[in-house]
């Protein structure tokens, strides 16, 4: 019989900056269901149920997810690179994100122009307001290009505690809490809170730091989750239950001083958010072990390709379902079952949509994928080429006959 350790350890991350890490990158589709859920029950679940915004609680750890995983493979691609070549480096970060965002905030733009007010100068001025502060979920491409303007003194700031990370993380894991307190209960200026505090790179130094740190000792860290796995998934249920009692205790006002349970900024998460990282590392190394099936494979390499695409393009479903009333089926069928289905329809359209984009020349700057090439008896392989849209080597399809 074989033990959760041996289930786990098989997809070892290999050794090189241009090798592909397969369980890293099949992490991009799991967080991804997670972010088309939060918008999903935004949009459609009933706003007086109460499990809405316990599940919302849980979900949030999706943007931190999201971040890690950005900072861990920037982080492993340049890990032996001593000087960063800062224009470079800008200049892939601005077609690999840059592009992308200016492109998605017109289109999300001019996909609601009919449902806003004012003169053309008054929305023009707001499209400028949307541009510097980031369209709905676009935002977290704000604060990744924030990283990315620190991310050459970080690295410099992680060789020079070579053999403190540890420290350096207790640190920072230290400093999270302190401001996320701080954040909850409204003891920063109002610029550092609610709207704008989801927009600050301080809001999520520990994740980007934590990213780093892991991408440096990833083989170790790698082999203590495969050989802890029901100790990893204990905590994660044990922190998800000490979160959401946090939750129900502040929304029935039986704890007044819990502050707001609507705020997605609460320092009883951080533990979950950890825990649920290092699960959905865990799911990752699962999906690409090799006792899966031909088919999961390949959807997880789909899945993955396709990732940032379902990220940008997301809203494009889910507000045209909003258009149609899909709101209204919630009388007919309960709300969990119709967040499911919702998730899924919007995650595969998006996927849909990536791919026909991906075959355009509209590829990178909508997708962040270089363009799949076309013809008879061409197949898709795996080539490195440039930077991945959220910030490692990116690994994409070419023809071969």
């Amino acid at each position: 019989m074989s033990t959760p350790a041996a289930a786990f350890a098989a997809a070892e991350p290999g050794p090189g900056t241009r090798q592909r890490l397969h369980h890293i990158d099949a992490m991009r589709p799991v967080k991804q269901v997670g972010v088309v859920s939060t918008h999903t029950l935004i949009a459609f679940a009933p706003a007086a149920a109460g499990g809405v915004g316990a599940a919302l609680q849980l979900l949030h750890a999706t943007r931190e997810a999201f971040l890690f995983v950005s900072a861990c493979m920037i982080t492993y691609s340049f890990r032996h690179v001593l000087r960063v070549e800062l224009a470079s480096f800008w200049r892939r970060r601005f077609m690999m994100v840059g592009v992308p965002y200016l492109c998605w905030t017109a289109i999300y733009f001019c996909l609601t122009w009919r449902t806003t007010t004012g003169s053309v100068s008054a929305r023009l001025l707001h499209l400028g307001y949307l541009t510097a502060t980031g369209y709905y979920q676009l935002y977290f491409l704000v604060v990744l290009l924030e990283f990315y303007a620190v991310f050459p003194l970080l690295m410099a700031l992680l060789r020079r505690t070579a053999g403190h990370h540890g420290a350096l993380l207790a640190a920072s894991g230290a400093l999270q809490v302190l401001l996320v307190s701080l954040i909850h209960w409204g003891a920063l200026p109002r610029s550092m809170q609610g709207f704008w505090a989801t927009r600050e790179v301080t809001s999520y130094q520990f994740y980007l730091v934590a990213g780093m740190v892991v991408a440096l000792h990833l083989d170790e860290v790698h082999q203590w989750l495969c050989a802890h796995v029901r100790l990893v998934v204990g905590f994660t249920l044990a922190t998800a239950g000490i979160a959401e009692g946090w939750y129900f205790l502040s929304a029935d006002h039986v704890v007044s001083w819990l502050g707001s349970s609507s705020d997605p900024f609460q320092p009883v998460v951080i533990p979950f958010n950890i825990g649920a990282i290092a699960s959905i590392y865990l799911v990752g190394v699962w999906l690409v072990g090799p006792n899966r099936s031909a088919t999961t494979r390949a959807l997880t390499q789909t899945g993955s390709d396709d990732s940032y695409g379902v990220y940008l393009a997301q809203l494009v479903f889910i507000t045209a379902l909003t258009w149609v009333g899909w709101e209204h089926l919630s009388a007919f069928v309960p709300w969990p079952v119709l967040s499911i289905c919702t998730v899924a329809l919007v995650f595969v359209a998006c996927v849909a949509l990536t791919e026909l984009l991906a075959r355009t020349p509209l590829a990178k700057p909508l997708t962040g994928r270089s363009r799949v090439p076309q013809g008879p008896g061409l197949r898709r392989t795996t080539a490195v080429v440039g930077a991945d849209p959220l910030g490692g080597k990116q690994m994409v399809p070419s023809g071969r006959l």
